[in-house]
Parts: structure tokens; sequence; C-alpha cells
């Protein structure tokens, strides 16, 4: 049995183009709506499908993380065998689903990851693998969107978004559930890092097409800064505590997380005397999610 979950937080609009879609995916046994809180009527909406194939949960805004940490375990118990994977805003193709199934026989396959679209060109986030001991280079090697040609052919991975993963419940019951203490940004990476280490493969098939909405295009660089600030605390946290708790070697663990931090106030302080984006507030504020990340201490700000 395949169960769709959708994790969503007030994108009503978004939300109904998804499950439109879905709905036409075959063969998708189960939707699973996890609304994390939404204030828009989601609720509301989301109350009124008649759908026996459709199953909501409600519940308070625990973030992405904590909104897939909820849906991948009730669609364990609903009996899965695979939970596919995705937030809100991104929208598969009919035959999405239909692409990515030929390629889950190999029981070593814990993941299977689509292509993205973001208005007709290929947007990508997935890499071939992990730096755990270079503190100089970047977490995240072999970039897919870094290649001069976009891949045609399905092709390992190490790692992906959060926008579409098909998992196997085989490896979600040996690596357990993602880790909702992130609240947002990282629990991806987190979970495929994890299904790296316990040895199960992980494929990316452009075959299999998803497209993704696109935010903040008519923005300016401080607007679109403004609005995204609030994650930037936990993008600076979390990726602090991966590399703390994943890297192999003093400097990673602690030096890498101290370049992001430094990038960012460095940012802030930089553009503060002519763009909105930043205020002198957020220095303190950066500092200490750096802190948090090397403390190891999670959860909601």
């Amino acid at each position: 049995m395949i169960i769709a979950v959708v994790v969503t937080y007030n994108r009503l609009t978004l939300l109904q183009r998804n499950i439109s879609c879905l709905r036409a995916n075959r063969p998708v046994d189960r939707i699973l709506v996890i609304n994390n809180g939404s204030t828009d009527g989601t609720a509301q909406w989301l109350d009124t499908q008649a759908d026996a194939h459709l199953t909501v949960i409600h519940q308070d805004n625990v973030g992405g993380s904590g909104g897939f940490c909820r849906g991948i375990d009730e669609a364990c118990r609903m009996g899965a065998d695979w939970v596919w994977c995705m937030d809100d805003d991104v929208f598969p193709r009919p035959d999405c689903l239909e692409q990515l199934l030929p390629h889950a026989a190999n029981p070593r396959i814990g993941l299977l990851a689509p292509r993205r679209l973001m208005e007709g060109e290929v947007y990508t986030n997935d890499f071939t693998g992990y730096d755990l001991v270079h503190p100089f280079r970047s977490l995240y090697t072999g970039k897919l969107r870094k290649l001069s040609q976009p891949v045609s052919a399905p092709t390992p991975i190490a790692g992906t978004a959060f926008e579409g993963p098909l998992i196997r419940v085989e490896a979600i019951r040996r690596i357990g559930l993602p880790n909702k203490a992130l609240f947002i940004f990282c629990d991806d990476t987190d979970y495929c890092l994890r299904l790296h280490q316990a040895g199960y493969h992980m494929l990316y098939v452009p075959a299999a097409l998803m497209d993704k909405q696109k935010f903040f295009s008519h923005d300016t660089w401080a607007a679109r800064n403004r609005k995204k600030k609030w994650k930037r605390f936990y993008q600076v946290r979390n990726t602090t505590y991966l590399n703390h708790h994943y890297g192999r070697n003093w400097a990673v663990r602690h030096l890498r997380g101290f370049l992001c931090v430094m990038g960012y106030m460095a940012t802030a302080l930089v553009t503060m005397p002519f763009a909105r984006a930043y205020t002198p507030a957020d220095l303190p504020r950066l500092w200490r999610a750096y802190r948090d990340g090397l403390a190891e201490r999670l959860g909601k700000y």
C-alpha cells in the first residue's frame, strides 16, 4: 500500500492543487494530510472533503519536521509499504508515481526521488554525497544542479528534500522517524543521512515529474529576506547541529557551523545601513542559533 503524506500550513490554494494532483496519481491508496494549525480556512475545507481515501490530522504547528514525523508514523500504522512525502507546494504529474515504482523492486533502495520543475526549468537540491571531514567545504557534495547538463537517467544520490521522496517502510522501521525537534530546515538532510549511513540506496528518477511553486518572484532582495528571516535562525541552528552531530573531526563539528553563522552576520552588518532585511537585534539571535546547534538544543523558537 502506498500512502501519500502531505504537510500543510496556511497555503489552502496550493494544498487544493496538490491534493487534486495526488488524486490523479495511481496507485496512491490513501492521502494523509497533516494540517499544522492552519488559520486560513484549510481546516474547514479539509473537513468538507467527502473522500474515503483522504485522512486528515489537525494538530498544532510543529513545523515541517514535526508534521512529517507525525504523518510518516501514522502512515506506517495504517499499513503502508511505501510513504510518499511532500510539502503542499509541489504538484506531482499524473504519471509521477508510475515512473517511480519500476525502481522499487530492489530491496536495498530505501528512497526514490522525483525531478522537480519550477516554471518549466529543472529545480533540484539533490546531491550524491556528504563531506564530514573538511570544514571549509560544503556538507553536500556532487550537487546535481551544478552539473552542466541535467541528468537524463536514474541516478544514485545521497540526499534530497521532502518534496516528493517515496520512502520504503522497512527502511523507516529500521532508522526511525524524522527528527521533529528540528522544526524546519535540514530535517530531510538528517533523514537522508541516516538512510545513507544505514546502507540504503537512494535513486533520483528524472522521468518522475513534479512541479514546484515559485515564491517571492516579484520581491526585492530586502523584502524577500525580511519574509524569510525567521527561517534563517533555524537554518543556522540546524546546519550547526548536523555538522556537530555527524562531523568526524573537531573542525567540522565546530568550525563549519561557525562559518555559516559568520556569513549571515556579515550579510546583516553590511546590508543594515541601506536595507531593512536585518536589524541589530538579529545578530544575537543568529549567535544564539549557532550556540544552540553546538549544544544540540533543538525545538521550536
